[in-house]
């Protein structure tokens, strides 16, 4: 129950994060998630419920005019959006945190359980469905796990364009605010249904960390929706077993887990991680070192001077390579194809001759004009 607890969260968070995290707004589910203190008690004073689909959607509400108070706020140009998520969600968790000391001292609602929950404790808190004993989070945050997906099955269309093309959604009616808004509100129902079980402090951590990870390992939006679920279920069952045999935190060591994907995603990632991008630059420097090679070959091809200028010591003295660095790449150009030995001369392949045309035709073409 506590591994299915946390991959339920991990999926809910994980498929609206992706769209926050690609619209730049990922902090935004830091502030909902403080903020979101005033709405639970707010609905508890005025219903007496404490869990249920009431206090979901009141303390959602709250998510949702966190942000826009923020929007009004950094509308007046005034204050940045940064700056203004700085203002908005600590005086309404401030607000929240004094209602609850006022007037909630005596009921399972506080502070310390809203930020940091207890994964470990999930099964304590039970309901009976259909003659089966289930946990209430495994219950609610099912419900938002297929209130997400829902939603972004339904209006997968709407929420790529709005994402990626907010004037263009405008201009073809799917009214990007609206539907921006109805992501804010999944997402903070999200996280009062999370805040008893993993607190708000993993909901984040499940919201923006996946996500983030999937974007390092793909360009293509479902992709990157499945594989930030994907990471998030390796993360919740990784992060279990991690903290029962080194007896830490369930919810700190998921939260870590998320975190060594992360990692791993950043130097691994067959496009954007360190190591292949590293690799790119280094390929790149070799075919550019080899493309100057075949010009300065070709470019001297024929001429008096070429029995001077087409050999090893020439790319050192005219090129500035060291030795080293000629050998090298006159390797690469033999292995490759475009370069071969006459002796000491070096020449072009036709391989070599034509990727020296290749280079000079359009510059040549350029300088002689439109009249030639």
């Amino acid at each position: 129950m506590i591994v299915l607890t946390g991959m339920l969260v991990g999926c809910a968070s994980a498929l609206v994060g992706t769209f926050l995290v690609l619209r730049g707004n990922s902090m935004l589910s830091d502030s909902i998630s403080h903020s979101i203190i005033l709405g639970i008690v707010t609905v508890w004073l005025v219903t007496g419920a404490q869990a249920g689909p009431l206090q979901i959607a009141g303390a959602a509400l709250t998510g949702v005019l966190t942000v826009f108070l923020t929007e009004l706020l950094s509308g007046t140009r005034r204050v940045k959006h940064d700056a203004a998520i700085g203002l908005v969600f600590p005086a309404l968790f401030s607000v929240g945190v004094l209602l609850l000391n006022l007037y909630a001292r005596d009921i399972h609602i506080d502070q310390h359980t809203v930020l940091l929950g207890e994964i470990g404790f999930v099964w304590l808190d039970t309901l009976v469905l259909m003659g089966v004993e289930i946990p209430r989070a495994v219950l609610w945050m099912t419900v938002m796990t297929v209130l997400n997906l829902l939603f972004v099955t339904l209006f997968f269309k709407e929420l790529k364009i709005t994402t990626f093309d907010p004037a263009l959604a405008a201009a073809l009616g799917f009214a990007p605010t609206v539907l921006f808004y109805a992501l804010l509100f999944l997402t903070s129902a999200t996280a009062v249904a999370a805040f008893d079980a993993v607190g708000a402090v993993l909901f984040i951590a499940f919201v923006i960390v996946p996500p983030s990870a999937a974007y390092l390992l793909t360009d293509r939006l479902w992709v990157m929706l499945v594989l930030g679920v994907l990471i998030a279920i390796a993360s919740s069952i990784g992060g279990y077993a991690a903290a029962v045999m080194l007896d830490v935190s369930i919810g700190g060591m998921m939260a870590m887990v998320t975190g060594l994907f992360l990692m791993l995603a950043y130097l691994f990632g067959p496009r954007y991680g360190i190591i292949a991008r590293s690799h790119r630059r280094r390929q790149e420097r070799e075919t550019n070192a080899l493309r100057t090679v075949a010009i300065h070959l070709y470019s001297h091809e024929g001429t008096p001077g070429q029995q001077a200028e087409n050999v090893a010591l020439a790319l050192e003295t005219h090129l500035g390579w060291p030795a080293l660095r000629a050998r090298e790449v006159l390797a690469q150009g033999i292995t490759r194809d475009l370069i071969a030995r006459q002796g000491d001369l070096l020449v072009l392949t036709p391989k070599g001759r034509a990727t020296a045309r290749a280079i000079l035709e359009p510059w040549r073409n350029a300088a002689a004009g439109p009249d030639g």
